[in-house]
């Protein structure tokens, strides 16, 4: 643990002084630029979907957090954007999406983009793993944590609108290879029924 936090302290000092801001352009006024872009063919994909996901941006803006810890976060941490030598972190890559938000938000992606299973199931295992890393270097504060649901809701909503906004509207032969945005509606629909961060696995 104290290992943790020392190598955390060294690797924050390299990026001391560090002056550049960008918004996160795909947070709640994105999503809902991306939605109104897909709604009128939304039930193309799922009869249902334009009511449930309007239903979800009305609720995520009248309760998405505004006063938790930012800074700098990746964004798009998937497993292909992470390299590994054996069991040790050895790089990353595709920082595209990187901006300033809520560090939280950014543990709620992982958890999206990690701690699923192929069939759609959460891996609590996995998420306690991920959430007891993170803290031992970074402490989740309780206003978090009582967030994390709400987060990793929200960030569920935000790939499942990119991903649907691509299956509709990339022409066919496109280099492009289009991501099913049905496997976001699943996490989505999972954390709609998450109360706690202890359902991820969070130790009190």
């Amino acid at each position: 643990m104290r290992r943790g936090r020392q190598g955390a302290g060294r690797h924050a000092s390299r990026g001391e002084g560090f002056e550049l801001t960008r918004p996160n352009a795909l947070s709640l006024d994105g999503w809902k630029v991306l939605w109104e872009k897909s709604v009128d063919r939304a039930d193309e994909v799922q009869k249902g979907l334009q009511d449930e996901i309007s239903a979800d941006l009305v609720h995520l803006a009248a309760h998405w957090p505004a006063d938790l810890p930012t800074g700098v976060i990746h964004a798009d941490l998937f497993q292909d954007n992470v390299f590994f030598l054996n069991d040790e972190l050895s790089g990353l890559i595709d920082f595209y999406f990187a901006c300033n938000d809520m560090l939280a938000y950014d543990v709620s992606i992982c958890l999206n983009a990690w701690c699923f299973e192929a069939d759609g199931s959460f891996n609590r295992e996995k998420g306690a793993a991920m959430l007891q890393g993170y803290r031992s270097v970074r402490p989740l504060s309780e206003a978090e944590i009582s967030a994390l649901p709400l987060l990793a809701r929200g960030s569920a909503l935000r790939f499942f609108l990119t991903r649907l906004y691509d299956w509709l509207t990339t022409p066919a032969g496109a280099l492009v290879v289009k991501k099913d945005p049905l496997e976001y509606l699943g996490k989505l629909r999972f954390h709609r029924q998450i109360s706690s961060a202890t359902e991820y696995g969070l130790d009190a």
